[in-house]
């Protein structure tokens, strides 16, 4: 699907972009990856990592911000992954101007380039964030999901389609909580700050967010938010898999932080239907047809949520040792 394609990857040089270039360079034939984002440094140590590979990328040093360099940078493209954000809850909560700069007015920018330079497929990632918001980075991040559904309704004859990957916090990426607690660790600390007892998370690997992607790319007709299935685990029983010796310390939840990740409400269940190894939400348009549901799924039950509090597949402190022992093989 990706043989002979020419890919652009927005804010390409992030834990994403890193993964998800190996993975098509190592799986398929494409054309040319285009690494486009801001860090000329992070741009130089990505063009080091992927040596071998210099005849297929391209480096473009840009802003999605910048409405005429993405015009430039999209011309001739095929697929589009779009992994640009301002993704911390503080600094968006700082400096909410920025947030909306990048998060949504960056998006607007990249629906009108890939509607006027002939971009065929579209990907753009979510974050569980944008599912009933309660800080801003959630909230730009909806309105940026809303904006790339919503842009199938503009691409009229053109074959172009635009859909949506959902997905928490990455496993051991940067700014989740393995490194934090692993920090704490190498530097001999004795307790690890656990914001609230109760707090879940689903664990999804950098690798299975890149294989979603892929899906998405090959398999969406357009509004779709596609969803993996992935398992929960409790804050207190990944601290007991990283150092069990360590004792735990309830410091409260911060503000704009959720108990649990939910990645399907309740009120999204009737445009919702479960695969083998994903769930889509489906659009709530006019301009969406029912016989554009891609084959396989199943309705979910009205009243359905996708909840890391309430998940049906759990990891114990035993399995979690396991997946942290293969990310630091990977790392």
């Amino acid at each position: 699907m990706l043989n002979e394609k020419i890919i652009l990857i927005t804010g390409g040089t992030g834990s994403f972009g890193n993964a998800f270039t190996e993975y098509v360079l190592t799986h398929y034939e494409p054309k040319k990856i285009i690494i486009y984002s801001r860090d000329e440094f992070k741009q130089f140590q990505m063009a080091n990592k992927f040596e071998k590979y210099k005849d297929k990328l391209r480096f473009f040093i840009g802003d999605v911000r910048d409405r005429e360099r993405l015009y430039r940078a999209l011309y001739g493209v095929d697929y589009v992954v779009h992994a640009a954000a301002l993704k911390q809850v503080p600094a968006c909560e700082y400096n909410p101007m920025e947030a909306v700069k990048t998060n949504i007015t960056g998006a607007m920018n990249i629906v009108d380039a890939a509607l006027d330079c002939g971009v065929k497929r579209i990907v753009a990632l979510s974050t569980d964030k944008a599912v009933n918001p309660i800080n801003l980075y959630g909230g730009t991040k909806l309105v940026s999901d809303k904006l790339f559904i919503a842009a199938n309704a503009y691409s009229g004859e053109k074959d172009v389609r635009f859909s949506i990957v959902r997905y928490g916090n990455v496993a051991g990426s940067r700014g989740s909580v393995i490194p934090f607690f692993r920090k704490i660790v190498e530097q001999g600390g004795e307790v690890l700050p656990i914001t609230d007892y109760r707090m879940t998370r689903f664990w999804i690997s950098l690798s299975e967010g890149v294989q979603l992607v892929i899906k998405a790319l090959n398999e969406a007709r357009g509004g779709e938010t596609f969803i993996s299935k992935i398992p929960s685990f409790k804050i207190t029983d990944l601290a007991k898999a990283i150092a069990p010796w360590c004792r735990t310390e309830e410091v409260g939840i911060r503000e704009g932080e959720k108990l649990h990740e939910i990645m399907v409400t309740r009120e999204d269940s009737s445009m919702t239907y479960e695969y083998e190894k994903h769930y889509i939400v489906y659009p709530h348009y006019n301009w969406w047809r029912e016989e554009q549901v891609i084959e396989g799924g199943i309705p979910v039950k009205e009243g359905f949520e996708y909840s890391s509090g309430t998940n049906t597949q759990w990891l114990n402190v035993e399995q979690l040792q396991e997946l942290l022992k293969k990310d630091c093989a990977a790392h």
